[in-house]
């Protein structure tokens, strides 16, 4: 939770690497959950679950629905999830500002950071994870 209360996401970023890397690939075998955004984005919530932080899974704006909003040490993140074989490099940034799911945020005059998670099928971890403040 120090990364998250510091917004470190550099940080964040190794974090959530090394979680997918301890995975072993057994627990892929005979199955294709790692073919879906929701096996990564459950991964992802369980380890933020136990961060004690407050989370909002499939957060609700008029835009639709983002992946996940995290609030921490005064600051926002809002986690867009993504299959890069499937929505292509970039994909998560780009719907996370597309949509404006930061407004929802703004009248809370904290930092916002957009971060858009991508995953890979081939390697079964984060290979592109882009961030911004809104």
């Amino acid at each position: 939770g120090s990364m998250l209360r510091k917004g470190d996401l550099q940080g964040i970023k190794a974090a959530v690497k090394a979680l997918f890397s301890t995975i072993p690939s057994d627990w892929h075998r005979r199955n294709e959950l790692d073919r879906y955004e929701g096996y990564y984005a459950s991964v992802f919530f369980a380890y933020f679950a136990g961060l004690e932080v407050q989370m909002t899974p499939e957060d609700s704006s008029s835009q639709g629905r983002l992946d996940m909003a995290v609030q921490a040490g005064g600051r926002v993140y809002l986690f867009e999830f993504k299959v890069q074989e499937r929505a292509g490099p970039g994909a998560a940034l780009a719907q996370l500002k597309a949509k404006g799911y930061a407004d929802k945020y703004r009248h809370l005059e904290v930092p916002v950071h957009m971060v858009g998670v991508e995953f890979s099928v081939k390697t079964r971890n984060v290979e592109g994870f882009d961030f911004e403040l809104a």
